[in-house]
Order: structure tokens, then C-alpha cells, then sequence
């Protein structure tokens, strides 16, 4: 804030945002932050009225993994605040980026229970990078400033800046320069010392079975040619995590797939017969770990993360490279040497055996509709250039077999928190982002129906998007827990769903019901040539499942495979 001239906090507030690139909020008013909308309407931002505050942050989370900028969320005291807490810990747990802006009441009335009161600072301690109670004007800029900081350096995360109503209508004509943010004790940018880098490189050069675990890491911290260079140099075969999908194109011949429960049979097996991981950017989820007493027993481990709290906290390794990912690659990189692998990647090829691509031609076709033969068709007719965003459950599972994703930052899912709703509006705000890029959303029943008012939004703002709704009529994943170890006990998993299309048609958007495999085709480039979002709604076989599937506590070469009848649907593993 370089003028002097006097400013209330509600302008501030804007004036702040814009000056840290700040164009686009999506936001719900509310008495607390009435002051703020009030001065929105004299500064160029766009506002996008969600339908929902949980929409909100959703929405500022698909805008900031889209473009790897801070999205941002806005809204009132109390129900509004604790209205986006799933959307803050969902980016939290995928280290998401986003600044959530609410109102609060007035400094005098805190604590004493007043209307829509509400200690959100507290609430979302656990689940914010950090957060800021202001109640003086005078704090406002340099709050959201350090916010943005916080938010968008190191490892990112959401940060939470709550401001008072009084400290909104107040004004100061005192001066904040943006080189102040000074914050003694935060150090986001760790630099590993040479030696370790030295001996890194010596587990590398000396190993014959490498594996390098891709993680979101890469994507955050852009280094996707370095990773590449690295692994081509010394042919090293590359294992996705559902978060680092697109950190090395689909198509590369290194790239095995993803890696963990439902991941490809050939790449838990190369993990389990590695002689050394190199884990880029991620943190050893249990998802991708399986039991870890019997985790990668032969593997040494080099593991590289811009946050050193996850070093040896879930798998112990050898050496620990604290330090922005591309950067500590830049050093890494010149002492790996150039290495022919071709003996580790003839016997990975000899583990995919006939499962080695996935194809239409390894799904039989009987006319009946899979979830898989959908989003196949979507990722050929697409040509795999579409921005894809998720739920959680069975489908996201399979967008992750069938939907071969070449670019960075196209897939866009809830990995860590495993949030249902999330991909309706995540969605619109990759849209919102990257307006002239294809977007699919790509949803379950279940989770839609949780965000679907955010449909609303989509007609306010005029938005095309194109979405894909795979009814199954279950909670698909649990449905399959169930099935596999609850004897088939279907409890509170079928699920009733309205008529997706009708429901769309009555926003006046677009939409369509398909039941056979010979419909998915035409109504596919139907949605993709219509202006309008159009919801296509997969009435899918319900009882379909994802193989494979490592079990809870097992190990990570234990998997569950497709039982092998005559017409299996979708290929056995």
C-alpha cells in the first residue's frame, strides 16, 4: 500500500489483493463482510457468487491447482466461516494454495456469542498453513500481504485471514510497503548441503533397480523437465501418485502408471523388486505404501520434499533433501550419470505382460455401459487434452486407469482429504482460470449430489463445461468395501438420485441420459459442440469394480485381481 491517501478496510482489502495479482474471488455476502462487498463494486475483480461457501473454496482450490497462482475465497462470519472448512482442509492435505477472506464480528462483540460469532481462527488452526484474526485497520494490508506469502511459498497451503466489521468500515491513511513482510522463523526455501546431494547421487549411480515416485511436489514446483532429464538419463522407470498424474506425460515410455491400491500390478511389483526409490515431491501415503513393514524391503530410499516434517514420518530413508524440488534437481541432476537400465526395464515390461496398454481393445464390448468404457471414450475423443477434475470414489479411480493425461496441472482431484463434492466446483474454477481450455468433470452420484447447487453458478456466470455424471446408483466405493469384506451387506450405500438431466435442463443447461456403450460416442461430441455446460449422466453397470486393489494393511504386492470369467468387462490386471 504505497498511497497515503485515507482508505477504509474494505478498500484495502481489494486494493491488496490487487496488488498481489488478485483478479478473480469466489465468494457468498453476509452482514460480517457486507462492508468489503460494498467496496468490491469500485475495484476490477471479478466476483463469482457461489451457492455455497464449501463451493467457494473448492472453487479457489480448482483455480489455484490449475494455474499454481492463489486462489481466493470469500466470505461472512459463523455458518459462512465454518461453511468452508472442507474446502480448507481438502487444500491443506493436497498443499493447495488459496487465501479464504472472512468477516467477523465486530471487535467489541468477540466473545460474548454474538449473532453468527464464531472463532474460526481457531476452528481451522489444524488446517490452515496459518491464519490472522485482524481487528485494526491499520493490520489489514500487511495480514493479507504475509497471507499471499504464506500461502504461495515453501510448501503451499491455505491461509485464513478473518477480519472484523469494524476494522472493515474504519480508516487510516497510514502507508505498508509490500518488501516489509518480513516473518523471523519461517525459512520456505531449505537448501541441502552438497554432501548429501553427493551421496544421493552415489545411491543413484550405483543402482541397478531404480524407481523414481513422482508426486504432486513436481507440479508444484514446476519441475517436470527436470524429472524427465533426470530419468531419461539414467532410464530410470517413473511410478505416479494419484497427485503426480501429469508430471511426466502418459505417453513417455518410462512412465509405468500410478503406483498404491488401485495402482497397475507391474508398478507395485517394480517398487517391491527396486534396489532404490527416489521419491520426488510426495510424502508415502498409506495409499500408495500398502502395510509398511513390508514396504520396497530392497530399496534404498532418497526422498526430496520441500517440507522436512515429512522426511522419515511414514517410510525411513537414506538421504533427505530438504529444498524446492526443480532447484535441488538443478544440483542433483550433473552428478547422475547417463546409465543403459535396459535389463530393470525389460523385466518391468515382462510384469505388464499383456496388460502393458490400455486400450479399447481390452475392453470387451457387450453393449452394456462400464464406468471404464466411459471415460476410455472421453480421454479418445478428447485426445486427452481436456483439463479433467474428479470426486472421490470408483470413478476417480478409473479416470486414473483410462484417461491418460500427457499435460501438467490436467488432472485435478481430492487426494489427501478424499473430499466428495469437490469436483463440480473445482471445475469451474479451473474454468475460470483457464477459460479457453476444454474442462470435464468427471463425477460419481454420490459426490455430485453433494455440490450440485453450484449449477446455479455455472448458468449465472455462463460458463461451458462439460460434465459427466457415472450413476451407478451406489456410493460406489464403499459399496465395493462392502463387497469384499462385509459379506455383501449394503448398508446405506444404494442410492436414490434425481434425473441429472432434467435437473440440468431446469438451469438451463444442457443434458442428456446414456445407457448404452453405442450412445456414449454421439453424446460425447453433442456436449463438447453445445455452448452451454451440458450434463451427461452414465447410467453405468452398478455393480462394477476397480481392480486392483491392495486391502487396508496389506502388502503392496497382495492385490486383489479380477476374477477371470469368460467376458470380464473391463480386463483383468
Amino acid at each position: 500500500m504505497n498511497s497515503a491517501a485515507t482508505r477504509t478496510g474494505a478498500q484495502i482489502l481489494w486494493e491488496s489483493l490487487l496488488e498481489e495479482g488478485v483478479r478473480t474471488v469466489f465468494g457468498y455476502p453476509g452482514g460480517a463482510i457486507l462492508p468489503a462487498y460494498d467496496a468490491l463494486l469500485d475495484y476490477p475483480i471479478r466476483h463469482v457468487l457461489v451457492r455455497h461457501e464449501q463451493g467457494a473454496t473448492h472453487m479457489a482450490d480448482g483455480f489455484a491447482r490449475a494455474t499454481g497462482e492463489v486462489g481466493v475465497a470469500v466470505a461472512t462470519s459463523g455458518p459462512g466461516a465454518t461453511n468452508m472448512v472442507t474446502g480448507i482442509a481438502t487444500a491443506m492435505l493436497d498443499s493447495s494454495p488459496i487465501l479464504c477472506v472472512t468477516g467477523q464480528v465486530g471487535s467489541r462483540l468477540i466473545g460474548t456469542d454474538a449473532f453468527q460469532e464464531t472463532d474460526v481462527t481457531g476452528v481451522t488452526l489444524p488446517i490452515t498453513k496459518h491464519n490472522y484474526l485482524v481487528t485494526e485497520v491499520e493490520d489489514i494490508a500487511p495480514a493479507l500481504h504475509e497471507a499471499m506469502y504464506v500461502a504461495r511459498s515453501g510448501r503451499p497451503g491455505p491461509v485464513l485471514v478473518d477480519i472484523t466489521k469494524d476494522a472493515q468500515q474504519a480508516s487510516t491513511d497510514g502507508r505498508w510497503d509490500r518488501a516489509d513482510v518480513d516473518l523471523p522463523g519461517y525459512r520456505p526455501h531449505p537448501d541441502p548441503p552438497a554432501a548429501e546431494l553427493r551421496r544421493a547421487a552415489r545411491l543413484v549411480n550405483e543402482a541397478r533397480r531404480p524407481v523414481i515416485l513422482a508426486g504432486h511436489g513436481i507440479l508444484i514446483s514446476g519441475a517436470m523437465a527436470a524429472v524427465r532429464d533426470l530419468a531419461e538419463r539414467g532410464q530410470i522407470p517413473v511410478a505416479m501418485t494419484l497427485l503426480g498424474i501429469g508430471s511426466l506425460p502418459a505417453d513417455h515410455p518410462l512412465n509405468m502408471g500410478m503406483m498404491g491400491m488401485h495402482g497397475e500390478s507391474w508398478v507395485n511389483r517394480a517398487i517391491q523388486e527396486a534396489d532404490l526409490l527416489l521419491a520426488f515431491g510426495m510424502r508415502f501415503d498409506d495409499r500408495v505404501t500398502g502395510r509398511l513393514a513390508t514396504y520396497a524391503p530392497k530399496a534404498r530410499k532418497v526422498h526430496i520434499d520441500i517440507d522436512p516434517a515429512e522426511f522419515n514420518k511414514n517410510v525411513r530413508v537414506d538421504v533427505a533433501l530438504a529444498g524446492d524440488l526443480d532447484a535441488v534437481l538443478a544440483r542433483l541432476g550433473p552428478l547422475v550419470a547417463a546409465r543403459d537400465r535396459s535389463p530393470w526395464l525389460g523385466r518391468i515390461a515382462g510384469f505388464r505382460g499383456e496388460n502393458a496398454v490400455r486400450d479399447i481393445q481390452h475392453l470387451p464390448d457387450s453393449g452394456r455401459l462400464y464406468a471404464a468404457h466411459v471415460i476410455h471414450d472421453i480421454w479418445r475423443i478428447t485426445e486427452g487434452r481436456a483439463i479433467v477434475t474428479t470426486d472421490v470414489g470408483q470413478h476417480q479411480m478409473w479416470e486414473a486407469q483410462y484417461y491418460r493425461h500427457n499435460a501438467p496441472r490436467s488432472l485435478i482431484t481430492s487426494g489427501g482429504l478424499g473430499t466428495m463434492g469437490f469436483a463440480l466446483p473445482a471445475g469451474i474454477g479451473a474454468k475460470v482460470a483457464r477459460p479457453d481450455d476444454e474442462v470435464w468433470v468427471i463425477a460419481g452420484d454420490g459426490g455430485f449430489q453433494m455440490t450440485m447447487c453450484e449449477l446455479a453458478t455455472i448458468a449465472q456466470e455462463r460458463l461451458k463445461l462439460n460434465i459427466a455424471i457415472i450413476n451407478n446408483g451406489y456410493l460406489g466405493m464403499v459399496r465395493q468395501w462392502q463387497e469384499f469384506f462385509y459379506d455383501r451387506r449394503y448398508a446405506g450405500t444404494p442410492l436414490l438420485s434425481p434425473d441429472f438431466a432434467a435437473l440440468a435442463r431446469a438451469f438451463g443447461l444442457g443434458g442428456e441420459v446414456v445407457t448404452r456403450r453405442d450412445q456414449v460416442d454421439d453424446a460425447v461430441q453433442r456436449a463438447r459442440a453445445d455452448e452451454r455446460t451440458v450434463v451427461l449422466e452414465f447410467q453405468v453397470e452398478q455393480e462394477d469394480t476397480v481392480y486392483p486393489m491392495v486391502p487396508t494393511g496389506a502388502r503392496l504386492q497382495d492385490m486383489i485381481r479380477r476374477p477371470k470369467p469368460e467376458a470380464a468387462p473391463v480386463g483383468a490386471k
